[in-house]
């Protein structure tokens, strides 16, 4: 008998166990307040040249709030024709790379520029290129040799 109760015990717990749902209320998922959306602002005009020993670099651009790029650029080199014309790029962090499309001698080329900015200044990149479909590029633009001599200081832009 005393097994018989002892089983029947063990059944109604087991099934008691069974039925008994712990309802446990459902995680509260906290929103995490609203961000403010960071918004790039423009850099606005920005305007750097340099002149030494009668030569003259001249870059003025605009970045836009995606980073892309777009202004002019001169060289007025003792000794070399003028060449002026037009950048297009984007700047990638601290480099400003660019496509200068640019006439001289009466000749449309397109020529990549490096510009790394430092300290206030911009530093001209140079180094190893390639000529292909009509545009001369740098092989390798983690092989750019940054010199201080050919870092452009901000200025005032003409109004």
């Amino acid at each position: 008998m005393k097994k018989v109760l002892a089983l029947t015990i063990l059944m109604i717990t087991i099934f008691v166990s069974c039925k008994k749902e712990t309802t446990l209320p459902p995680p509260q998922i906290e929103p995490n307040p609203p961000k403010e959306a960071e918004i790039a602002e423009p850099a606005g005009d920005q305007c750097y040249a340099s002149r030494l020993n009668g030569n003259i670099v001249a870059l003025s651009f605009n970045v836009n709030s995606h980073q892309e790029v777009n202004g002019k650029l001169s060289y007025n080199l003792t000794g070399k024709d003028k060449n002026e014309g037009t950048i297009i790029g984007n700047m990638k962090g601290d480099t400003l790379v660019a496509d200068y499309t640019f006439i001289s001698e009466g000749v449309s080329s397109v020529r990549e520029v490096v510009f790394l900015q430092k300290d206030g200044t911009l530093i001209e990149g140079y180094g190893d290129v390639v000529d292909a479909n009509n545009k001369v590029s740098f092989k390798d633009k983690k092989k750019l040799k940054f010199e201080a001599k050919n870092a452009l200081t901000k200025v005032d832009c003409p109004q």
